[in-house]
């Protein structure tokens, strides 16, 4: 009878124990996640006010551990002159982080590409507002492109796909 007893207290002890190292390494995870966004600064948004896929891309932006600063203005073209960004990569908002321009609805991956191998452009845009894309749906096998301009890039390339 003893083996069963001391089988049965053991049991939920260890059940717990494993429990708590499983959620202890998921947060570490996490933490290491978002101390790479972290390392890079507050990333810098202008939007529109009134602008309701912005604000989720931000949101989103938030949850992947960036640190952002919101500018809200009715005058985003001007956002968008001054920081050299061609016309056919514009899209609804505009974001500085690390010294890069990030256009529109980028994906994190391609972000943290972009900041991880640090390319001689000026920035990455998704041009429009695909559907999918994050802030519009958030599906990660929506195909979409990210494209590079500026710098070595001149008026564009592709950066990153999206979805695949």
């Amino acid at each position: 009878m003893k083996p069963f007893k001391t089988l049965f207290t053991l049991v939920p002890v260890a059940a717990l124990a494993l429990g708590i190292a499983t959620l202890g390494a998921a947060g570490m995870a996490l933490a290491d996640s978002h101390g790479t966004a972290v390392d890079h600064g507050t990333m810098h948004v202008t939007k529109s006010p009134t602008c309701g896929c912005c604000g989720a891309w931000v949101a989103l932006a938030r949850q992947e551990g960036y640190d952002i600063e919101v500018t809200d203005t009715r005058d985003i073209t001007s956002v968008k002159l001054k920081n050299n960004i061609p016309g056919t990569m514009w899209a609804c908002h505009t974001a500085m982080i690390d010294g890069y321009v990030v256009e529109g609805h980028v994906p994190f991956a391609a972000l943290a590409k972009l900041l991880a191998e640090r390319p001689e452009i000026t920035g990455i845009s998704v041009p429009g507002m695909p559907d999918g894309s994050p802030g519009m749906g958030n599906d990660p096998t929506a195909r979409y492109d990210v494209v590079a301009f500026g710098g070595d890039a001149g008026e564009g390339e592709v950066f990153h796909k999206a979805g695949q």
